[in-house]
């Protein structure tokens, strides 16, 4: 059974945000209500750590280590604990928005207006009315269907753009096998360019094959 092939199927190419697409919706939360600051400090962690949204309504405020070093402590699948590192903006938005939650070490990081766990609806529905107003201002936003798990793949297209290692993007992902992160290698056009753009290019001329005098003479001698 073992010598059997796998079978063969077509793989998707991944959906992932650009920069400006990232920066409209980041912007799309309406920061002066209290909703509005949880979802925009929820998007930033979102696309900065790359949680997948189990793991974001998981997150309690005692995962959440802003000192020296300031990284997240992630509960992902088959309960299997990873470390997820923190830039110094996301750990600035999330003191701000920690600072406010005002909450216990046990309950939610991004909890609902009754104190409750967001659901993976929620957040669905919550991104959707975002991505909305997100749209209005960003064409290519408007027509990419994004999911939480694009958000995921953004963060993981980041990282290989920064030539992070794929090995250290599995390990921040929390995947089973760094031959889950290949696919990023494969959607990423731009790694592509800069690979043809380091190739030799050949040395001949482009156009149409125009024989020479001598080679015409020869043949009409035929």
């Amino acid at each position: 059974m073992l010598a059997i092939p796998p079978k063969r199927f077509d793989r998707r190419v991944i959906t992932f945000l650009t920069e400006p697409e990232i920066d409209a919706l980041l912007a799309a939360p309406e920061r002066t209500t209290w909703t509005g600051r949880r979802d925009h400090a929820l998007l930033v962690l979102a696309v900065q750590a790359g949680l997948r949204a189990s793991e974001l309504t998981g997150l309690c405020c005692g995962d959440v280590h802003l000192g020296t070093g300031a990284h997240l402590t992630v509960r992902g699948k088959g309960r299997k604990e990873r470390v997820a590192p923190l830039t110094n903006h996301t750990r600035g938005v999330l003191r701000a928005w920690l600072d406010e939650r005002d909450g216990r070490a046990s309950e939610p990081v991004f909890p609902t207006a009754r104190g409750g766990r967001l659901s993976r609806d929620a957040l669905e529905r919550r991104l959707s009315k975002h991505l909305a107003l997100a749209g209005q201002g960003c064409p290519t936003l408007a027509a990419k269907p994004v999911t939480m798990h694009v958000l995921r793949h953004t963060a993981a297209m980041r990282l290989l753009h920064a030539d992070i290692d794929s090995t250290v993007i599995a390990l921040w992902l929390g995947h089973e096998s760094v031959d889950t992160t290949k696919i990023y290698l494969h959607a990423d056009l731009e790694l592509r360019q800069k690979a043809i753009a380091r190739t030799t290019p050949p040395t001949t001329e482009p156009g149409r094959y125009r024989p020479p005098d001598t080679l015409l003479a020869f043949l009409e001698g035929l």
